[in-house]
């Protein structure tokens, strides 16, 4: 299962785009993400009337590496690492920071704790 998937928002933690967010449009390859408005580049094109083509400059968006990008956590507002749990025999992918799931909004029942807000509520109205 991939961490980071198309459509997740992620933030850039190095590079010269530092700190920009954007979506993921595509994966490249085993290691590379392209992400929206980040790594825009300058393609410089010679015009070709056999290809009809018409020279000049033209943003580009390059890939980039994975491992420059963080799924960004809504709840945070951060970046989050990524653990993949199973439940309900689906392998579902969860915020280690907060346990939240990735896609959930920060309103949803996180998965942590869940449990520890259970077991307070038999506390308080066992004694």
């Amino acid at each position: 299962m991939e961490r980071i998937r198309k459509g997740d928002e992620v933030i850039v933690i190095t590079g010269k785009d530092k700190g920009k967010r954007g979506v993921v449009l595509t994966l490249v390859g085993a290691s590379r993400v392209m992400v929206e408005g980040v790594n825009v580049v300058k393609k410089h094109t010679r015009p070709n009337p056999m290809k009809n083509v018409t020279g000049g400059i033209a943003d580009k968006t390059m890939s980039v590496d994975r491992s420059n990008v963080m799924l960004f956590d809504p709840a945070t507002g951060k970046g989050g690492r990524i653990q993949i749990k199973e439940t309900d025999g689906k392998r579902v992918r969860v915020f280690k920071g907060n346990g939240n799931l990735v896609g959930q909004s920060s309103a949803g029942k996180p998965a942590k704790t869940a449990d520890k807000s259970g077991k307070a509520k038999k506390k308080a109205a066992g004694g």
